[in-house]
């Protein structure tokens, strides 16, 4: 049970998200354009959480950011600048320079997504030797099953 905190300030957020899975289930509304799946497809790929990291310092040419995230491929970094641009969450401002500089910055839906995500980070780092130990009880688990 989820305890501490609220949903709204009006209730539990169990409760809360009880209400909501519950009316998105009844017919009502379509799972499959469910707003929660969206952003978490978004948010849980590879690198989406990592670049509005780097990008809530300040605006970042792309050479700076793909510098901050050294794993991140040219075309992997580009696609997902884009889906970003595309989901209103950054901009890309061109200068008209030669060659031409590209800035990509946090707009006002980008830059409203930072204290959620500040909250599940904490929590991801909280949590993170909990979950390697379950993971590891799991795991000697099912090799004494099998």
């Amino acid at each position: 049970m989820v305890t501490g905190l609220r949903a709204n300030n009006l209730r539990p957020a169990h409760e809360c998200l009880a209400q909501r899975f519950q009316s998105w289930s009844s017919g009502e509304f379509d799972l499959g354009l469910c707003p929660v799946r969206g952003i978490l497809d978004r948010l849980g790929d590879k690198w989406t959480t990592l670049i509005v990291i780097v990008l809530a310092q300040r605006p970042h040419r792309f050479s700076e950011i793909r510098r901050s995230i050294p794993d991140i491929s040219k075309r992997m970094l580009t696609q997902t600048l884009r889906d970003l641009e595309r989901d209103g969450m950054i901009t890309r401002r061109v200068f008209p320079t030669k060659p031409p500089s590209v800035e990509y910055g946090l707009t006002e839906l980008g830059e409203s997504l930072l204290e959620p995500l500040a909250q599940l980070v904490t929590w991801a780092e909280k949590s993170q030797p909990k979950i390697a130990t379950a993971r590891s009880a799991f795991d000697a688990a099912e090799a004494s099953r099998g």
